[in-house]
């Protein structure tokens, strides 16, 4: 019974875990065709694969970020963590006013069509904004 229960638990948490790491030879040439081009000088990127896509995390001048690409190489955005005081007044003020915990991280979402979105990590998950601080949902972990 033990033994039938460490299997079902074991089952279940593979099924729930959507990112996995893997190893730069397991990305496809496409996409790492995309990120050498875009980001010619980073080495020792750091991938994951979620839904289909490709992040590499990494640090660049200074900065820690990471940038999406889907299958076929075509980048989709790219974040790059930023101080919480960065963040649009207005997503502070909704993460106090709707007693959301303490701001751990803060990042800027730049899309491929230009659009930026601001991210804060908070202890349930990560709340998206608007580039002027609206709301815009939840993304729970």
């Amino acid at each position: 019974m033990k033994k039938l229960a460490f299997l079902l638990a074991m089952t279940t948490g593979v099924v729930f875990v959507s990112a996995q790491k893997i190893q730069q030879k397991d990305v496809p040439g496409l996409v790492q065709k995309g990120f050498q081009k875009q980001f010619p000088a980073v080495k020792g990127a750091k991938w994951e694969k979620e839904n289909g896509k490709y992040e590499a995390g990494f640090k660049y001048k200074g900065e820690d970020m990471s940038v999406l690409y889907n299958a076929q190489g075509v980048w989709e955005e790219k974040e790059t963590e930023i101080k919480v005081s960065q963040l649009p007044a207005m997503a502070s003020s909704y993460v106090a006013k709707k007693q959301l915990g303490k701001i751990n991280e803060a990042s800027k979402i730049t899309k491929a069509d230009g659009s930026v979105m601001y991210e804060a990590e908070v202890k349930s998950g990560d709340v998206l904004f608007d580039v002027k601080g609206n709301f815009v949902k939840l993304a729970k972990d």
